[in-house]
């Protein structure tokens, strides 16, 4: 990506203004957790694009810091007090890590009285800059905000995997929201690179299930993993039971009974980035057009669960295990296939 492609992308996303602070957000490996080349060349790719930003900071009046602190080894584990402290003194915070802090930055930027915008990019690689970086914005946000405006009209979807197994997912009193690439304003936390609509389940709350009931989420959830595929039950839209003889099954059924949270299903996501491309990588697999979903943590998005991790399994076309169809239940009664023969159709969106 050229140099002027990079400030153009800043200035569009970012948009750093006169007398911000711009702070850089780094973990770094250390004992059991051990480094690897994508993350050594991350870090090489956040030299260059601080000095990207302080080239741009130059021209705008603004400063530009980085900050490295210990990895988690968990996506979306509590980063230490000390990062959360210089984040509340930043106006806006770009956080290239292994390790995802999206559901600790989300809270902050939301807090009263804040002035910080987070961009959090876990796993992000140099080569992105040649696929859904170069994303036309304008059509990705036009694409985001189209998947969330149908999915707040919308009550459940049904999933058809290539395994030919089904899921329902209950999406009532719940509030979706858009990830398109904008952020510009303070209180925002995106992914980046962006472009996807999101929903968290109704997972009957006790606050919630005299009114609503139990939640309608049932069905099977198969995931693959590079030894073979294994295949969640999920009821009450919490995963009951892991089926599989693999290593990975009895690894994740000692996850599960870890921590009740860790079952919760958290998430449904929409990817609508044209540009993405399916790698392995989940920061741009749940961006290319199709389906990705969650478990564990939902808070930050408006759902009900607090835990100490959220986890994305993604199921575009080009995946282990596709997510064939998406069909979605519409307040009306009405049905919409979003996605068809595991491909995103955009031509509904537009």
């Amino acid at each position: 990506m050229k140099q002027e492609e990079k400030i153009k992308m800043f200035n569009d996303v970012f948009a750093p203004q006169n007398g911000e602070k711009v702070l850089f957000l780094i973990d770094q490996p250390h004992d059991e957790i051990i480094d690897n080349n994508i993350w050594k060349d991350r870090r090489e790719m956040v030299k260059d694009w601080i000095n990207t930003f302080k080239i741009l900071g130059t021209e705008k009046g603004f400063t530009v810091n980085k900050l490295e602190y210990k990895a988690t080894g968990v996506h979306n584990s509590p980063i230490p007090q000390e990062v959360i402290d210089n984040v509340k003194k930043s106006n806006l915070v770009i956080a290239m890590t292994e390790f995802s802090a999206t559901s600790t930055l989300f809270p902050l930027c939301k807090s009263e009285n804040s002035n910080t915008r987070c961009t959090s990019m876990p796993g992000v690689e140099r080569r992105m800059e040649e696929t859904a970086f170069k994303a036309d914005y304008v059509e990705v946000k036009r694409y985001s905000h189209a998947i969330e405006k149908m999915l707040n009209k919308t009550i459940g979807a049904e999933v058809l995997f290539s395994t030919g197994d089904k899921l329902y997912i209950d999406l009532r009193n719940r509030v979706a929201k858009s990830d398109a690439g904008d952020c510009t304003k303070i209180g925002q936390t995106i992914n980046f690179p962006s472009g996807e609509g999101c929903k968290p389940p109704y997972e009957a709350a006790s606050d919630e299930i005299d009114e609503f009931g139990e939640s309608k989420t049932e069905g099977i959830m198969p995931v693959g993993y590079s030894e073979g595929i294994i295949k969640f039950v999920i009821k009450n839209n919490k995963i009951t039971e892991v089926i599989g003889d693999i290593k990975k099954a009895e690894e994740m059924r000692k996850f599960f009974e870890k921590d009740e949270t860790h079952r919760n299903i958290a998430e449904l996501g929409i990817g609508c980035n044209p540009k993405a491309v399916v790698t392995g990588n989940i920061l741009e697999d749940e961006k290319v057009g199709g389906l990705h979903i969650a478990y564990g943590m939902s808070s930050f998005l408006g759902g009900k669960i607090k835990s100490d991790m959220h986890q994305d399994i993604c199921y575009p076309k080009g995946s282990s295990v596709e997510a064939k169809t998406l069909t979605l239940i519409n307040i009306d009664g009405s049905k919409t296939e979003l996605i068809k023969d595991s491909n995103l159709r955009y031509e509904i969106l537009i």
